[in-house]
């Protein structure tokens, strides 16, 4: 079989064919596995040369909370002079690469008027089950995200459509915006009206006359914001596909552009590799912070820190967190954290950020595109039809994925060379930020989901 050494340090090899482990070396029991030139957990029998490593004879090193001394080895990539987009300027500095009409409910009791309205319309309604019976941090973290979507840049009208009893009501919902631009962002509340969907509809046309006036105009890929996310990884996501994304974004952030890597439980196993690229010290306490908080998340349900990967990822190839996170973070590429993000923070500074959250797809893609992101670029060895409320580009890690779901798959990063591989992504990017339309887009895949993490009335 063909294989590949990805790191010399490595006692594994990768099967071309599978994505699977095999071992390079015999490897006596208790021993680390090494992948990427990082330990992936232990063997727990010996193990042969040749023979393959996999969930039958290896497990996982992670266990709690973990104490970390910062030891900065990062360096600022050359300056690049950043190409030209073509995007709409938005009146508060910011720019979009989509002109839509959104609907946003403030609570998920709306949500078939939303969908009516949307239908009638052409605008583009993001359903949730929230926004009421909530308390405290939980719904403060709902009231933020919404308020993320709310004023993105990508939209060129939000009709905010509510009902007027909820705990998150339009007058809560205000005090959570503070300033608007009220031409573009209109309120609606159901029960104070007689017909809520003739009304809607005259809002939204309102809506629609004010965009049509809106005109793409040149300006510098610095602009952009880039949002990081893998979904249905597999063996070849940390040799392909990853990488690839990881070049895109040192190139980016290099021309002065922003990025935005989320998943934080699976940066668990490989938390080093970023802590190391901190810019200072009080960034790095944050980012220390960002982990053993989620950590303790874990905790507190009384969930083992490891539960991950998923059923897919395993019969992909990935067998423990360490693995799937040292092939997850490999989307930063190599440039410096420049800031640490929460529910309800926007990405403003160049370069790469971390941003707080769950691995799970919709819930990490929703996370991205409220701090702000223009568009994700999502990874995957196992494919998926997932779109959020941006472009959302998908990313096969293998040939196979992208000969059967061409309905599903943006860009194929099969290759090893991957500054080929990433060349060719980024004139698809800039393509997409000009209008092209992604397969989420064409399917009419556009979803949100809030993180939920509290007590419901």
């Amino acid at each position: 079989m063909d294989t590949v050494r990805i790191n010399e340090k490595d006692n594994v090899l990768v099967d071309l064919s599978t994505g699977h482990k095999a071992a390079a070396e015999d490897i006596k029991e208790g021993s680390d596995i090494i992948k990427y030139g990082f330990p992936i957990g232990f063997a727990t029998c010996d193990i042969s040369k040749g023979e393959k490593v996999h969930s039958h004879n290896m497990k996982t090193k992670l266990s709690g909370l973990l104490s970390y001394d910062y030891k900065p080895n990062f360096t600022f990539p050359e300056r690049e002079e950043p190409f030209e987009i073509m995007a709409y300027e938005r009146e508060n500095g910011e720019i979009g690469i989509r002109n839509d009409i959104w609907i946003v409910p403030t609570v998920g009791c709306v949500n078939s008027a939303a969908k009516a309205l949307a239908d009638k319309t052409g605008a583009i309604a993001f359903s949730h089950p929230y926004g009421c019976s909530q308390l405290g941090g939980d719904m403060e973290t709902t009231q933020l995200i919404l308020k993320g979507l709310i004023t993105h840049p990508n939209a060129g009208g939000v009709l905010v459509l509510g009902l007027g009893c909820e705990n998150n009501h339009i007058g809560e919902m205000k005090k959570v915006l503070g300033e608007v631009d009220e031409k573009r962002i209109r309120f609606l509340n159901t029960q104070d009206c007689e017909d809520e969907l003739a009304e809607g509809i005259k809002i939204i046309s309102e809506l629609k006359k004010i965009a049509s006036t809106d005109k793409r105009t040149s300006v510098p890929v610095s602009r952009l914001k880039i949002g990081l996310k893998c979904g249905g990884s597999d063996g070849f996501s940390g040799i392909t596909a990853n990488p690839t994304v990881g070049r895109v974004t040192d190139r980016l952030c290099a021309m002065g552009a922003s990025a935005v890597l989320t998943e934080v439980p699976e940066m668990f196993g490989a938390e080093t590799v970023l802590f190391e690229r901190c810019i200072n010290e009080e960034l790095f306490t944050k980012a220390v912070s960002l982990i053993n908080n989620f950590k303790e998340y874990f905790r507190s349900h009384g969930e083992p820190v490891s539960e991950n990967p998923s059923p897919g990822n395993k019969e992909g190839g990935i067998t423990t967190l360490e693995e799937k996170s040292l092939g997850c973070v490999q989307k930063g590429g190599s440039t410096p954290v420049v800031d640490v993000l929460t529910y309800g923070d926007k990405a403003v500074k160049p370069g790469l950020s971390l941003l707080n959250g769950p691995g799970n797809d919709i819930v990490s893609v929703t996370n991205l595109s409220a701090a702000g992101c223009h568009i994700v670029l999502f990874t995957t060895g196992r494919g998926t039809p997932l779109g959020g409320a941006v472009p959302t580009v998908k990313i096969a890690t293998n040939d196979n994925l992208a000969r059967r779901k061409k309905n599903w798959i943006d860009f194929t990063a099969s290759s090893f060379d991957t500054k080929q591989a990433a060349d060719e992504l980024i004139l698809l990017i800039k393509e997409i930020a000009g209008g092209k339309e992604t397969k989420n887009e064409l399917n009419s895949s556009r979803e949100i989901a809030i993180f939920k993490d509290g007590v419901t009335l």
